[in-house]
């Protein structure tokens, strides 16, 4: 799947993926953002966009669960803004359903539930894992996004933010 960003030592790899994107990659999604269970925005400070359950169900079906980086677009927005994806079952909240979560790396005044979303899945960052702390959680989380964006600097995911599956 892919180099993940932790190494030996327990420390964080400032990139993921390859120079280049290899197969599967890009994993192009898109669905109404649904309502989620309410706690990426209010609970860790950092919001998310629901994929809808089919499209979790269906076209991520067989990749594996873990977070991972790219590019999204909200109907509306006239950006395509970098995102770090969580899929999977967030063993830190005891999920009882398999969700994909989307923070879009972007300050939005309101929320955009029922807003088409086209994401664009360009590389795995690392597995899901549990936290002994919500503190944990949070700070991992803010290492992907910084992860993220080196990661979408570099020209062959620069470039996808372009592609014609983001153009209304």
């Amino acid at each position: 799947m892919g180099a993940t960003t932790q190494n030996n030592g327990g420390r964080r790899e400032p990139i993921a993926g390859p120079e280049t994107l290899e197969p599967p990659y890009p994993i192009l999604v898109a669905g109404e953002v649904v309502s989620g269970f309410g706690r990426g925005g209010k609970q860790l400070g950092i919001p998310t966009a629901n994929l809808p359950p089919s499209v979790v169900e269906q076209a991520l079906a067989d990749i594996p669960i873990g977070v991972y980086l790219g590019w999204a677009h909200v109907e509306g927005d006239v950006e395509v803004r970098p995102m770090v994806m969580s899929l999977g079952w967030n063993p830190y909240f005891k999920n009882e359903k398999r969700s994909g979560e989307v923070h879009i790396m972007h300050k939005y005044a309101d929320d955009f539930y029922g807003k088409h979303m086209r994401v664009a899945i360009l590389a795995y960052i690392r597995p899901e894992k549990d936290y002994a702390s919500l503190d944990a959680l949070i700070e991992d989380i803010h290492t992907d996004i910084s992860v993220a964006h080196a990661s979408l600097a570099r020209s062959a995911y620069a470039q996808v933010r372009e592609a014609p599956f983001f153009q209304n």
